[in-house]
């Protein structure tokens, strides 16, 4: 049974984590906090950007500049110190040559090069670890969704992203989509942009709206990867997508292989997909199954007559339909925002 004093360290830790979001990746993103026998806290951090210090050299860092002494002190850290040499050295040295006593971790690292390596080596050095409650650990896979995803599934976690009336149209029959939700929703979809490592869109998006697909209405301190496919090479050269900020990647010609594009953006360390397409590429991510959640912002409007979210394949009945449980609801806005993830 954690204390009160570890179970609050524990959220705070995880607090700090959700500030490596949009920053971190291919890196987790992870918190860790310090604290004394008494339970005072000594130190704080989390990751910083790629070959830069990870959470638990930031915290020790943090009690130094404070004149903390952190021998004999408890790191609670939202997953498992690394215990192996990447772009930094790994963190479970740190804290063994710190002294800390224990270390509480939220959740093990699933990266092979990891896998609970770093834990045995904490208890070799003889420091105590204790695993976490059940909570946090959920907590901390959710906030790395997308890092479970590449180190046990070698594919990022595909979001899919799109606005819809009442009627679930996502455009009028001409394709004019701007704007079915208002721009609190819109700001929110930056929120959601800013967590992927790469935005991806199909070519008839690019023609149809010429969108940039960057973040820009929340702050970031990286840009995601914008992925065009373009299997007819139809790509114009003065597109928004091709201009800075941000790289872009075009793909094609050729039919792309969905699952094998996942698979090359997994290699390149992509953890997270956000997918904003029109009907028929959505309608090709969710009939092959490469749709792990669904973000849905829906409008409280009617269009009639226009576009559908996704262009599926006809079924022979409804006993084969997809069916989705309900992640969130919640309102943004005048709309309502909904997640939904395979049953």
């Amino acid at each position: 049974m954690l204390s009160p004093d570890i179970q609050a360290a524990l959220r705070q830790a995880l607090q700090l984590a959700e500030r490596a979001v949009g920053l971190t990746d291919p890196n987790p993103r992870v918190g860790c906090v310090l604290l004394a026998a008494d339970g005072r806290p000594l130190g704080m951090g989390h990751t910083q950007a790629a070959g830069q210090a990870h959470a638990e050299v930031m915290a020790l860092r943090d009690a130094a500049a404070q004149g903390h002494d952190v021998r004999g002190a408890t790191a609670i850290v939202t997953l498992e110190p690394c215990s192996h040499h990447g772009r930094t050295p790994p963190c479970c040295d740190a804290l063994i040559q710190a002294g800390v006593a224990r270390v509480v971790v939220a959740v093990e690292d699933p990266n092979p090069q990891v896998a609970g390596q770093g834990i045995d080596r904490l208890r070799a050095a003889g420091v105590e670890v204790q695993l976490a409650d059940a909570d946090s650990a959920a907590a901390s896979r959710e906030l790395n969704i997308g890092f479970f995803s590449r180190m046990q599934r070698g594919r990022p976690f595909v979001r899919l992203k799109s606005a819809i009336s009442l009627d679930g149209r996502t455009a009028l029959p001409d394709g004019r989509s701007q704007w079915i939700t208002g721009e609190a929703a819109r700001a929110d979809g930056h929120v959601w942009r800013r967590r992927a490592g790469a935005v991806l869109t199909g070519i008839g998006t690019v023609l149809a709206d010429d969108p940039r697909m960057d973040v820009r209405l929340v702050p970031t301190a990286r840009q995601p990867l914008r992925v065009v496919l373009d299997p007819h090479g139809r790509m114009p050269p003065g597109a928004r997508m091709l201009q800075p900020p941000g790289e872009t990647r075009v793909i094609g010609p050729g039919r792309a292989d969905l699952p094998a594009l996942l698979a090359g953006l997994g290699a390149q360390g992509i953890n997270e997909l956000h997918v904003e397409a029109g009907p028929t590429l959505s309608g090709a991510f969710l009939d092959a199954g490469l749709v792990d959640e669904l973000l849905i912002y829906q409008a409280p409007l009617l269009i009639g007559e226009g576009r559908p979210l996704a262009a599926l394949q006809p079924l022979a009945g409804l006993d084969l339909a997809s069916r989705w449980r309900l992640v969130e609801a919640t309102p943004v806005g005048q709309d309502l925002r909904l997640r939904l993830r395979p049953t």
